[in-house]
């Protein structure tokens, strides 16, 4: 079964229209639902929320008879519970729908559960990337764009690096295995922008702290690590 059929009209899973002759594809992913929930929607955070109120509030009725004591608790209980399983299912659609392509020209992003968005990133176009690490080998790459072309943090969100409003960065998100997604991003870029080398006078493309840290003239720290790209 394809976890994508609902986009059959594609010319290829995630991409609008066939590779131009030339381009290879190199890797195709997705985020993990789980994860997503967790890091985009925020839904382990809410958990702990929702229980703390839910002790609060049986503090406060401690002293009332039993049967008015567990009307209100249930009652909460399960509106936290849909609270939290609509956040979930969301993550989950987000997740499903979400397709991230990297060619050795460009990463393309195709997203939205309702709307659906390509958006296509030249690796020529992208001026630096930051790795940040999650649990089991899970991860987010945020993407700096070169030039003055933006693109709405709303209509990346959530595949979209965190409080990034002004220079919205596009991200691949909740990656499982996201150090050698990093790496091959890496590599690609450096193929596609030979020149990166010789700027900063490496003799090659291993990186040194992060597995997205492709050398730039001007390296920039993110997340505690030289910016990639």
């Amino acid at each position: 079964m394809n976890p994508h059929h609902e986009h059959e009209f594609e010319a290829a899973p995630g991409l609008p229209e066939p590779l131009p002759r030339g381009e290879r594809l190199i890797w195709q992913g997705s985020p993990d639902w789980v994860q997503l929930a967790i890091h985009a929607f925020h839904v382990r955070q809410l958990a702990i929320y929702f229980g703390a109120m839910g002790v609060l509030q049986w503090l406060y009725l401690l002293g009332e008879p039993h049967a008015a004591l567990l009307k209100p608790l249930l009652t909460s209980a399960v509106m936290a519970s849909l609270a939290l399983a609509l956040l979930a299912a969301t993550a989950w659609f987000a997740a499903r729908t979400t397709l991230y392509t990297l060619t050795d020209r460009r990463i393309v992003m195709r997203i939205g559960v309702v709307l659906t968005l390509t958006l296509n990133l030249p690796l020529r176009q992208i001026a630096g990337a930051a790795f940040k690490p999650q649990s089991g080998g899970h991860g987010d790459i945020a993407l700096a764009l070169a030039g003055k072309d933006r693109i709405a943090y709303l209509n990346l969100w959530p595949h979209a690096r965190a409080w990034q409003l002004k220079n919205p960065q596009p991200s691949l998100r909740c990656l499982p295995g996201a150090a050698a997604v990093g790496e091959r991003i890496q590599q690609a870029w450096l193929a596609a922008n030979p020149q990166a080398q010789a700027l900063v006078g490496m003799p090659d493309a291993t990186p040194t702290a992060s597995p997205v840290s492709v050398p730039v003239s001007r390296p920039v720290r993110e997340h505690g690590m030289p910016s990639a790209v």
